[in-house]
């Protein structure tokens, strides 16, 4: 898809985004496809960000409504044109916010189900050989369990941020947002073998073709450090191996680190503070799949569970 030339109210926006709000670079990729597609429609009826009133919104919202985009990806792009316009009406760039009283999209509150402990197992033990590339996989697959990262934060690790010796990993999440994680021995032990001259040293290039590439945990076949992509075809491609029918992805993983981790009993604060969440109310929708478990577990254990 060719770049859409945005406007320089739009560009200062996405600019506002990040020297005051913190986005990451994957977020302001989101804001500016959504924004693109934006103003192409505003374009097509002659109209800019600055003159489009709330009846012409509303149009565009019917309009994303009827097509087959996914409702995940039509809410994401109505954040995006609330967040525009009330920053240009807040800078004064337009005397009204017509998004004000915008009606949302509903999207469906359905909860990622994660794995079990049983079928975490059976991934991790998927991974076998001994090449370099399986060393990278195992150490990638063990510390997303290990520490519920998300995969832009592992991928984006040097190696600076990991202590092997304390089993500590330091994290940036959202906003730039640094945390230390701890991590196990088997995470550990996965990241030795990776770090030893049969894994990661076997992928150093002669010549590092980007800055930064040199000092990346996690390196591709050819050298350069690898991208969220690529690390969520390594997740898909063992999940496939284990048997795992159910969708898998990298959140799963991360899902299933937080609800495991409350099913033994951690701290509701201490798995907020480790998964990165500003708001413990984002933490709180794992208690609610740890007790759904827990009665699952009462229902088909208990004696009389089923008795009326």
């Amino acid at each position: 898809m060719a770049r859409v030339e945005l406007p320089i109210e739009v560009e200062e926006f996405l600019s506002w985004m990040v020297a005051e709000k913190g986005r990451s670079p994957n977020t302001l990729a989101a804001y500016r496809r959504d924004l693109a597609a934006y103003w192409t429609w505003l374009r097509s009826r002659e109209q800019t960000v600055l003159d489009v009133a709330h009846g012409e919104l509303v149009e565009f919202v019917a309009g994303r409504r009827a097509s087959e985009a996914a409702t995940s990806s039509i809410a994401r792009q109505l954040a995006a044109i609330r967040m525009l316009h009330r920053y240009l009406a807040i800078e004064g760039e337009r005397p009204d916010d017509p998004a004000a009283d915008l009606e949302g999209v509903r999207v469906p509150s359905g909860i990622p189900k994660p794995l079990d402990e049983a079928q975490v197992t059976s991934l991790l033990d998927a991974v076998i050989g001994t090449a370099p590339a399986d060393h990278r996989d195992r150490a990638l697959l063990e510390l997303l369990y290990a520490t519920g990262a998300r995969i832009s934060e592992a991928v984006g690790l040097s190696i600076g941020d990991i202590n092997l010796d304390d089993r500590l990993v330091r994290l940036y999440g959202k906003g730039a947002k640094e945390r230390i994680v701890p991590f196990g021995g088997s995470a550990a032990r996965a990241c030795d073998e990776w770090f030893s001259t049969s894994g990661r040293a076997r992928l150093i290039p002669t010549q590092w073709k980007r800055r930064g590439d040199a000092e990346a945990v996690f390196l591709n076949t050819r050298g350069g450090r690898l991208t969220r992509q690529a690390a969520w075809l390594v997740v898909k491609k063992y999940g496939q191996r284990a048997g795992i029918t159910d969708q898998l992805s990298p959140h799963i993983l991360r899902h299933s680190c937080a609800t495991h981790l409350l099913d033994h009993g951690a701290d509701l604060r201490v798995v907020q503070e480790m998964l990165g969440h500003a708001s413990i109310s984002t933490t709180q929708v794992y208690t609610r799949v740890s007790q759904e478990r827990l009665w699952d577990v009462y229902r088909s254990s208990h004696p009389r569970a089923t008795l009326h």
